[in-house]
């Protein structure tokens, strides 16, 4: 669990960023995850796209996200969500938070 600190850090990160994931209609399929898991690898820090018009279903594609990627929610600002995973193996060149903190 991150403290509110912690998340305060990293929205000041994440807030120059574009999301680099889409989920729409087709919900999580196993490409998404695939991509997903590989970006918070990479960049630690990411945002996600959740393009669903109802709420609700948007909530639970999100969170079904995060689980399934073992990232914590950082944000959620309407359609798009922070998503963050740390990786203490994360290139320094690639990586979000040590780029951009």
């Amino acid at each position: 669990m991150l403290t509110s600190k912690e998340k305060r850090r990293l929205r000041q990160v994440a807030h120059q960023l574009q999301p680099v994931v889409t989920i729409a209609e087709r919900g999580v399929t196993d490409g998404l995850l695939e991509e997903t898991r590989r970006a918070l690898n990479d960049h630690e820090i990411i945002k996600a796209r959740v393009n669903v018009a109802d709420r609700g279903i948007r909530r639970e594609l999100g969170e079904a996200l995060a689980a399934r990627c073992d990232s914590e929610i950082v944000q959620v600002i309407g359609k798009v969500w922070v998503l963050y995973r740390a990786n203490p193996d994360a290139d320094p060149r690639l990586s979000n938070v040590a780029r951009f903190s």
